[in-house]
């Protein structure tokens, strides 16, 4: 009989623990879906305050290298030789048939090292992925590193106080930084729409840049659920549901995350795993796209729903739905045929046998904050 595999444990558990959290398996680890004051209290803090999140579940991967940037190139769609130093940028690593095997943010920290964070429930299969593509390049996993994101209008105030150079950041760059005597790593960026920050943190450090950061009133833990909520309001991926290996780049609708000079014509066009596919993709055009809806009443329509057209003949499904608790009724996103994406048609959700409205919205559905100087 095999036995089942126990959720490892992030190194702030502790914390979630005291703080009341309602602790789920994840991705292979425990995590925290909500606190005491429940998801949509948490949903508003963050949008109002500053939220903490702790995403240690994440990969965290150092790549290094003499030809590093040319290599990364081969196996995702953006431009890293033009990367510069403490900039980062957001990408897909794409299969050899076009489909999207993770999405990831990688930043350059020097001429030959790349930092790159991998999402949880892929990170073993993307570092495997590094391994067998990059012979030349050493590959570091901080396996035991914490990762947490202070996001919210009031993230900056918090954080300069703790580490001043930070207020030189714009959103998608980062910067080593010292807070009470720990080093970490701190990029401006996150998950929620938010200005925000993201703090990689050594084993060792973590609570006194925990306890650094709570000291602050205006600080306070946010789970997954609202994480979700607020991503969702933000019109972002969750890869696995939104994307997945059978979905191109331009089918999801991240045209905008592949660099103009990867693109036909562009100075390096192709070159990088399944081109074939997604150059075509974005030249002879697509069959679906993900789209977002604003959905008639209250109750919520959840992934997996069909979506029908006047005809009631399925024509697509939902991948990510939810109530928005800053617009107050309930939102979603999925893939539709392209003469039905654009905003403002109307078509259905089929939910326990009855049909749902639905409109096509452009996203985000909420205003996206980021810091852009």
């Amino acid at each position: 009989m095999s036995l089942i595999e126990q959720p490892k444990n992030t190194r702030f558990h502790d914390y979630h623990i005291e703080a009341a959290g309602k602790m789920v398996p994840f991705a292979g680890y425990s995590m925290p879906i909500n606190y005491a004051d429940g998801i949509m209290e948490e949903h508003h803090h963050t949008r109002d305050s500053a939220g903490l999140f702790d995403v240690s579940h994440m990969g965290q991967v150092i790549i290094r290298g003499t030809e590093v940037s040319q290599q990364l190139e081969k196996l995702m769609p953006v431009d890293l030789q033009q990367l510069a130093v403490n900039s980062m940028t957001y990408s897909t690593l794409i299969n050899a048939q076009g489909g999207i095997l993770d999405d990831l943010i990688i930043t350059r920290w020097d001429d030959k090292t790349f930092f790159v964070v991998v999402n949880a429930a892929c990170k073993q299969q993307d570092i495997q992925h590094f391994r067998d593509n990059l012979l030349d390049a050493e590959i570091i996993e901080l396996e035991d590193h914490g990762l947490l994101a202070l996001q919210g209008p009031l993230a900056i105030d918090v954080l300069v106080k703790l580490a001043p150079q930070v207020a030189d950041l714009h959103f998608m760059q980062g910067c080593a930084v010292t807070i009470n005597g720990c080093n970490c790593f701190v990029t401006r960026s996150g998950y929620t729409g938010e200005d925000g920050f993201e703090i990689s943190i050594k084993p060792e450090d973590c609570k006194v840049v925990a306890d650094a950061l709570l000291a602050n009133p205006s600080v306070r833990w946010i789970g997954l659920g609202a994480r979700d909520s607020l991503r969702l309001e933000a019109g972002l991926c969750l890869y696995g549901h939104d994307m997945n290996q059978q979905t191109s780049p331009v089918e999801a609708n991240l045209l905008w995350s592949i660099s103009k000079s990867r693109r036909a014509g562009g100075d390096k066009q192709g070159g990088f795993l399944g081109s074939e596919t997604v150059l075509k993709h974005i030249d002879q055009g697509i069959t679906q796209k993900r789209v977002g809806f604003m959905v008639e009443g209250r109750a919520p329509v959840r992934e997996g729903a069909d979506i029908v057209d006047e005809a009631g003949q399925v024509i697509g499904a939902i991948t990510s739905g939810g109530f928005s608790p800053s617009l107050q009724k309930p939102i979603a996103m999925g893939y539709v045929p392209l003469n039905y994406s654009t905003p403002g048609t109307q078509v259905n959700a089929m939910v326990r046998g009855k049909l749902r409205p639905l409109v096509v919205y452009s996203m985000p559905f909420v205003p996206q904050r980021y810091y852009r100087g």
